[in-house]
């Protein structure tokens, strides 16, 4: 299984409307920490962000330097369906691992957990590079036991920490309070800061 997330099993999962990951609004934690931010000209992305409703809260909210980025193309559709305003050029379907650009935020929600764990030290290497110095990586892991079942594939707080700690701050690595009550006790809430 984990060989096969591809572009065209991500591009089926959409098609044939199996994401159960997608709960239909901003996720609770994220929400809340994006109506602490200030700088409304933060320039953000959301990598795996599949329909990506923070990006649509954001947005909502007067963050318009938001780049949304996809390997698969049908949830960026859907996402222009529901914002049809959103500029085109920010919408990115393009391989993560091969993107470039600097962002002064970064948000992680259910892409970590959806990517084959093999892959994870490369995440952390390529999210390091695309931060800006002093740029912060903020969302959600899951905490539970690393499976071969996934996605999800979870992960703990020691693999966690041991993955993230070289290239950066780790400001905040805690179980959330306010998740949604099907990932109760189950996720993680974290904030790093990019080392120079």
């Amino acid at each position: 299984m984990i060989n096969k997330l591809n572009k065209s099993y991500w591009e089926n999962r959409y098609v044939n409307n199996q994401i159960g990951w997608n709960i239909g609004y901003a996720s609770t934690p994220l929400k809340t920490y994006i109506d602490q931010i200030k700088d409304k000209s933060l320039k953000i992305l959301i990598p795996g962000a599949g329909n990506s409703y923070e990006a649509e809260y954001l947005w909502c909210h007067g963050f318009k330097n938001i780049y949304v980025l996809d390997l698969a193309h049908q949830p960026l559709d859907n996402f222009i369906i529901r914002l049809p305003n959103f500029p085109k050029n920010q919408l990115i379907n393009a391989d993560f691992f091969e993107y470039e650009n600097s962002f002064d935020l970064i948000f992680e929600q259910t892409f970590f957990c959806a990517l084959n764990p093999n892959l994870r030290t490369q995440y952390v290497d390529q999210m390091h590079q695309l931060l800006k110095p002093k740029g912060k990586l903020v969302g959600l892991f899951f905490n539970f036991e690393l499976t071969e079942e996934g996605p999800p594939f979870g992960g703990s707080v020691f693999e966690y920490n041991s993955l993230f700690k070289h290239q950066f701050k780790m400001n905040v690595l805690e179980p959330s309070i306010n998740s949604i009550k099907e990932r109760q006790g189950k996720e993680l809430f974290f904030i790093f800061e990019k080392k120079s």
